[in-house]
């Protein structure tokens, strides 16, 4: 199999392409996260994929050969607004604030680039994760715990947060960072097996 390059800096990505045997070596691309106004919400993490994709393809010199790249970003998205990753505790105690007693979308966005057809594909996840009514203790007790750090919504569905996840309607691993059903599938289709 031929490395692919992660276009991010997540371990949680890593450890989805550890579990599918993928070879790979991150290569961070450092992108402005900003965004038509005239997409949707809802593509917004797909068009960030996208985008990180094509960061790192023009690393390579001219004539020089462009391996697999992927690329993935992902958000929250409650009430027609968009939550990255919270900026510090009182950013993560507002959005369990948000989130607690609601159901909101997770939204992943994949974005794959094939070196050996110099063909791009893109595709969106969602997941709809419902959290349970949580007291101000149960708040302040969970972004005491520091778990909200560097993800997406303030919350990992793997960490302690799961405690207040009453419902996930959705694949989980995009929860996590990167949707595997949909990783697989479209490797598959530019004939990359993971079989081997």
């Amino acid at each position: 199999m031929k490395p692919v390059i992660l276009a991010s800096s997540s371990p949680r990505r890593q450890e989805i392409l550890k579990l599918l045997n993928i070879p790979y070596q991150v290569k961070v691309s450092n992108i402005d996260e900003e965004y038509p106004a005239d997409i949707s919400l809802e593509q917004v993490p797909e068009f960030l994929a996208n985008k990180k994709v094509e960061a790192v393809a023009r690393t390579y010199p001219a004539g020089h050969e462009i391996p697999w790249i992927l690329g993935a970003d992902t958000m929250v998205l409650l009430d027609g607004k968009l939550y990255g990753k919270p900026v510090d505790a009182e950013d993560a105690e507002r959005f369990m604030q948000e989130f607690q007693g609601k159901t909101h979308q997770v939204i992943t966005g994949l974005a794959i680039f094939n070196g050996d057809l110099m063909y791009a594909t893109s595709r969106t996840s969602i997941t709809n994760v419902t959290f349970a009514p949580m007291s101000k203790e149960e708040i302040d007790w969970y972004v005491d715990t520091g778990d909200w750090h560097g993800v997406a919504g303030g919350y990992r569905i793997q960490g302690l947060a799961s405690c207040f996840i009453q419902k996930i309607e959705g694949t989980n691993s995009n929860v996590v960072g990167l949707p595997i059903f949909e990783l697989y599938d479209m490797l598959k289709e530019q004939g990359y097996s993971i079989l081997e």
